[in-house]
């Protein structure tokens, strides 16, 4: 019985792999993506919802990225967005996505998530695992509507690039 209380549940112990290499993504993602000079020295890098990264995402934190330094934040619902340069939609967020990107319509926040078919929904950077690998996909065009570039190193790596 005592066991069973100290043993980490099954489906926690699937999650964190796949989630430490979404970080990874997701800095290879600040790496390669450009924002205006007005942007500053710091990029907040904001969890919106139910944070499925846990500790993962925090050893991002303090990190430079593209010459700015990571500041990882996490913010729930009816939280303003406003001051985050990139955006993770979590999951639990994902039905009010809509809402989420008019909020940050003409701003220059990356949008990054990890459900299906949210980069046809207008989020930049999606992620998706296949056959056990995480893949990304890339919206062009709503990187470039929030004044943002995407590398060509980045892109050429996408499994679809939605023009």
């Amino acid at each position: 019985m005592l066991a069973l209380l100290f043993a980490p549940p099954p489906v926690r112990a699937n999650e964190l792999p796949e989630y430490r290499l979404k970080a990874a993504f997701i800095y290879n993602f600040l790496v390669f993506a450009e924002w205006p000079p007005e942007t500053g020295s710091t990029l907040n890098l904001c969890i919106h919802g139910k944070d499925p990264f846990g500790a993962e995402i925090d050893g991002l934190q303090g990190k430079v990225a593209n010459g700015r330094t990571v500041a990882v934040q996490r913010k729930g619902a009816g939280e303003s967005l406003k001051n985050c340069q990139a955006v993770f939609i979590a999951p639990s967020m994902i039905d009010g996505l809509a809402r989420v990107l008019d909020s940050l319509r003409g701003l220059p926040v990356l949008t990054l998530a990890d459900s299906p078919g949210a980069m046809h929904r207008g989020v930049a950077l999606n992620m998706n695992v296949a056959q056990g690998k995480v893949t990304f996909e890339a919206n062009l065009q709503a990187a470039r509507a929030a004044g943002l570039g995407l590398s060509s190193k980045l892109l050429r790596l996408a499994t679809e690039v939605q023009q």
